[in-house]
């Protein structure tokens, strides 16, 4: 811990609410559910730590009674869940009491120390079906709270509940009353079930059908090589030159910079793999419905993005991936059971358990970044050129199992592109790992001078292609469990400190 740190009280806080209730799985906390199965029950891989500002002078009797009022509000903080033998419940507690602890920052930054404290809070896995799904401490210096440590269960928020609640927190503790959610998971659970949103789903899952009776069964149907111990790797590039060659690019192609990075992660997944055609997840926040925007829960799921690379250049490749996200971002609400039960039938139709275990992840809150270092003159190719010498690669962590065998996520920074790669060694040693960071760089800043042919990027960005078979769609083993899917990967968080977690494709 933390020197100076010192733990002065635990405070009881009662809360009220609403509404209390239950209700099935809403379809964005069955995609989470469905992943917490595949760990051990003592695993907490979908905690997620998180920091919150004390904005202005606030004593501690205000902080908890905004802290309070927030789990008055939004039902998902007061909700527990559970296998039971009619399926699983989630349970809405009207009424109950939560712990605060309170800490006191003697001689550390207070939200150094709030970091710390919900990193170890976020150490335990939470009861899921008797525990409320958040943890909390409040960090004060000389007595006066400062920030607020919590952690939170992944099944009761995604990136964008986050924003959610961070809004509603500065307006709590200044005194106001934001006007009460008119939407909460168990709304949304209803809608899913009947109606409208039952129909969305029912067509999501045709498309599906229809993309993955065509698309490759797997990108990595190559013989694997020895893996390093643990397996899978996480690896980062840091590179202001990408950030800016990305804004260049999504103004001339009028995309967004989501599309330019996903597309640019997709071509150099297909040069290496030596696919003509390339299918990845996107982790889409499924936020566009007014409603679901503003309303704290889980809703993040996958969506399939294919892409057909058979000539012309990179501007080329962009513009048609810019239009298969707008299609995967339409189609990513479904029923995640159903999806598996789906998977399974198509590869037993194809002759091959059909695997999707490349992904993209933009975890950005915003589209563009606004801190980066100024270009003069403005998108002159030489002077964004010259960025990459700052650029650095570094090694994040490494694990001896996660279902993905490609994971390109962005970073939250506002100054420099953070694009990570979490690779399976058996198929993609480190040393190319890095090479397709790297690589996403090269690429965008040679776009920006001018037209890159798509057959002339395995040079550009030192890609060596590898060698496998040349039938396409052919089926080939794939990392993870039979059938990729997306555990553990798929929804790879980095959540660490204040703003790190994964708030799905925008």
């Amino acid at each position: 811990m933390t020197a100076g740190l010192a733990r002065l009280s635990a405070m009881s806080v009662e809360f009220t609410g609403v509404r209390g209730g239950e209700a099935p799985f809403s379809w964005g906390q069955l995609a989470i559910w469905r992943l917490t199965r595949w760990l051990d029950d003592d695993d907490p891989y979908f905690n997620m730590p998180w920091v919150l500002p004390v904005y202005g002078r606030r004593d501690l009797d205000t902080v908890l009674r905004a802290l309070r009022l927030l789990v008055e509000r939004h039902e998902t903080l007061r909700t527990t869940y559970e296998e039971t033998p009619g399926g699983l419940v989630q349970r809405v507690a009207r009424e109950g009491r939560f712990t605060v602890e309170v800490y006191d920052a003697e001689g550390a930054k207070p939200t150094t120390a709030a970091r710390e404290i919900s990193t170890r809070l976020a150490a335990v896995a939470f009861d899921y079906a008797s525990e409320l799904p958040f943890r909390c401490a409040v960090v004060t210096v000389d007595g006066r709270p400062r920030a607020m440590a919590l952690t939170l269960s992944h099944l009761a928020v995604d990136g964008g509940a986050l924003d959610v609640l961070a809004r509603d927190w500065r307006d709590l503790l200044a005194g106001g009353e934001p006007p009460a959610p008119a939407w909460q998971p168990m709304d949304q659970a209803a809608f899913e079930r009947e109606g409208p949103g039952a129909a969305r789903g029912e067509r999501t899952l045709r498309h599906w059908r229809a993309v993955l009776e065509r698309a490759p069964l797997s990108m990595f149907d190559f013989p694997r090589t020895t893996p390093e111990e643990p397996r899978f790797v996480k690896v980062g590039m840091e590179s202001a030159a990408t950030a800016a060659a990305a804004e260049v690019l999504a103004a001339r192609w009028s995309i967004s910079t989501a599309s330019v990075l996903t597309t640019a992660s997709a071509v150099l997944l297909g040069t290496l793999t030596g696919h003509d055609e390339v299918v990845m997840q996107l982790v889409v926040a499924n936020r566009h419905d007014p409603r679901v925007a503003a309303m704290a829960g889980s809703a993040v799921q996958d969506g399939i993005f294919v892409l057909g690379l058979p000539g012309g250049t990179f501007a080329d490749a962009a513009r048609a991936g810019h239009r298969q996200a707008l299609t995967a971002y339409r189609n990513a609400q479904y029923h995640p059971y159903r999806m598996m039960a789906l998977r399974e039938e198509v590869g037993r139709e194809r002759g091959g358990p059909v695997d999707l275990s490349a992904y993209f992840n933009d975890t950005r809150t915003v589209g563009h970044w606004p801190h980066l270092p100024a270009v003069e003159p403005p998108g002159d190719p030489a002077a964004i050129a010259a960025l990459t010498e700052r650029t650095r690669t570094f090694h994040v962590g490494s694990w001896p199992e996660v279902d993905a065998t490609a994971l390109f996520a962005t970073g939250t920074a506002t100054n420099t592109c953070e694009l990570y790669l979490t690779a399976d060694t058996a198929y993609l040693p480190r040393p190319t790992a890095y090479a397709l960071l790297r690589g996403v760089e090269s690429l965008l800043v040679a776009s920006v001078a001018g037209d890159v042919p798509l057959g002339e990027v395995a040079g550009l960005c030192g890609i060596v292609p590898v060698e496998r078979p040349s039938v396409h769609g052919q089926n080939g083993s794939s990392a993870g469990s039979p059938g990729g899917g997306g555990a553990r990967a798929a929804q790879d968080l980095g959540a660490q400190g204040v703003r790190e977690v994964a708030g799905g494709h925008v």
